[in-house]
Formats: C-alpha cells, structure tokens, sequence
C-alpha cells in the first residue's frame, strides 16, 4: 500500500484559482506564533480568500495584535470567543465558529503555529475541478529541531501520513490532519458539523473525515508547494499531551477502521516480539531472526527514502529503522498510559 503512495505521480500545482476559498484558523493564546506565521498566510498568491481567525479566549496580547491586523487586510476577519458559561469551551467549538464566520463553501484548515511552504499553498489546496471531491487531505511536516523528541516527532509524523495518504488512494480514507486539509461547508453542516463526538475534546480533523470521507469525495496533495510546516512540541510532556488527545479520537473511528490500524499494532508487535523472542534460541535460530529483520529494513529501504524525500524529511533516511523501534516502543507505552490515565484533556 505504502508503494503506490511512493510511485503516484505527484499533481501540479493549478495556475489559475477556480473558486475562493476561507482559509479557518483558531488561536487561544498564540500571539507569538500569529506574529511569526499569519502574514504568510495572508500574502498567499490567490485572487480571492479570506482568513477567519477565531480568538479564543485569549489573554496574550492576540485581541490587540489582531485587531491592528484587521486594519491593514481587508481579507482577514477575525471572530472573537469571550468567557461564558453557556458556551462549549473546546477548539470544535472554535472551529465551528469560524466555519460560521466564513463566507466562502471552500474551506482550508490550519493552525495558528504553521507556516504555508510556498505563495502557492492556497492554490494547491483549493476545490478540485471534480465537482463529487468535498474533502481534500494535505500534508503537514514539522520543522526540524536538533533533539531526538523532534527526530522522533518527526519521523511519527511520516509515518502517519503515509498511513492516511495511502490509505486515501485505495479509496480508504480514514482521518486527516488539521493543519493542513479542505473540506465544503455545506459539507460541514449537512452533516451537523461535530455533533456526534462534541463531548471529547480532540477530532475536529480525523473524526470529521472518518466519518464523512469515501472513496469518491476525497483526494490527496502532497506536492511540496501545497504541503504547511508546523511548530513541533519541544517537551517529552507535550508530546505525550498531545498523542494522548489523538489516542482518544481513535476510540470513535469507524469500526473497520479501527480494525486494520489495530491489526498493524499487533503485526509490528508480533515482529518485534518475536525477534526478541528468537535471540533465546539457538544460534541458527537467531541467524534467521536476524535475516528477516534484515530483509524487512531493506525493503523498506527501497520503498522509505522516496517517501522521505516527497514528505519532506529525507535528512531521517539514515535513521528510520532506530526511530522505527523507538516510535514503536514510545507508542506502546503511550496507550497504556491513555487508558489507565486521566481522561479530561483541553486543546490547549
């Protein structure tokens, strides 16, 4: 499956826009990130957009840095969440608030601490001329950093993405990710938007297209112009923070979904397992443990370094069967951690 993702001819980046498009950014507390990344977003060379960013209940400085951005593009529109009681705090709430706000059906989702690769971002992710394509799944990398979490984070980040983008291309798309994905609104609100899983706090990417993407209305693009760089979590505690949002929206994934990701699990487990399981035989016995784990490196050998390269992270080529055994480890430890740990966790 991961082969025809490394062979799929990569699309072009369009010429021309077809429709505009609102681009839905949230933010709580992010004016550092607004400052560094938004102008990015608002110079993108597309004839006509417009960027909602919904404010949430910030108290950094984002309400003034906004509003004198609002003042310089007329294409920014900023929608503002105050404290209330009567209102759902959750960055689905702010989503959707922002999805309200915007006055076009083409949406184009990112966060406030990414940065589109190229002017042309926009024009990669706008509506395909596939009139039936309402869903459409980018790529988002993160910058690199010089620690093993950041090799790390990266190389699940790879190993993510090629999971949902070649799943996408045999006509299986099962999740995507917020910081860099399209959908319509109309979309959106004929199928009541997050009601079936507002009650937990993350989804508003994967679970939203777990349950509305098929095998006709969604398509890929992973041309490095349309792709969006994004800040990664510096601390071993963020990132466990983090993975431990996505390991609950998993729960809700659609049934067979959850089976094949689960059956990869166990798969790798079993490979591992087994190897480790081998160096407690004989001799000959470990000999051949050695040359199966030997021959599985080097088929992916064949297969990684072009999928490094199209995602943006050929610098981890080298590394990728340590950070494989490592993720794998990290991984395991965080689900047990996810079950058996708190449940309450906020977006930010």
């Amino acid at each position: 499956m991961h082969l025809k993702l490394a062979q799929v001819r990569v699309e072009e980046i369009p010429e021309t826009a077809k429709e505009p498009v609102s681009v839905i950014i949230c933010a709580r507390n992010e004016i550092t990130n607004l400052e560094r990344y938004l102008p990015s977003i608002l110079n993108q060379n597309y004839p006509d957009f417009q960027v909602v960013v919904v404010n949430d209940r910030s108290w950094d400085g984002t309400e003034e840095f906004l509003e004198q951005l609002e003042k310089q593009y007329s294409k920014l529109k900023v929608v503002k969440i105050l404290d209330n009681d009567k209102f759902i705090a959750g960055k689905k709430f702010a989503v959707t608030m922002g999805i309200k706000a915007a006055k076009h059906d083409w949406l184009v989702f990112t966060d406030a601490d990414c940065i589109p690769e190229s002017d042309n971002w926009l024009l990669g992710m706008q509506q395909p001329t596939d009139e039936n394509v309402e869903i459409v799944l980018g790529y988002s990398p993160y910058l690199k950093r010089r620690s093993l979490l950041n090799a790390l984070i990266r190389f699940e980040t790879f190993f993510t993405a090629v999971n949902y983008l070649s799943f996408a291309l045999k006509g299986m798309p099962y999740m995507g990710v917020g910081r860099n994905m399209a959908y319509k609104k109309s979309l959106f609100f004929k199928n009541k938007g997050f009601a079936a899983h507002m009650h937990i706090p993350s989804g508003d990417d994967d679970l939203f297209v777990n349950a509305h993407a098929n095998k006709h209305n969604t398509q890929i693009r992973i041309n490095k112009e349309s792709q969006v760089w994004s800040e990664p979590n510096q601390t071993w505690s963020g990132y466990l923070k983090q993975k431990k949002r996505h390991f609950g929206a998993g729960k809700f994934y659609k049934s067979e979904h959850k089976f094949i990701l689960s059956l990869q699990i166990i798969a790798q487990f079993m490979f591992y397992a087994a190897f480790a399981a081998c160096m407690f035989f004989s001799l000959e016995t470990r000999y051949i443990a050695a040359g199966i784990l030997g021959f599985s490196i080097l088929i992916r050998c064949l297969i990684y370094p072009k999928l490094l390269n199209r995602l943006n992270y050929r610098d981890l080529r080298w590394w990728f069967p340590i950070l494989d055994i490592l993720l794998f480890f990290f991984l395991t430890l965080n689900g047990f951690l996810s079950m058996f740990g708190k449940k309450k966790v906020s977006w930010k």
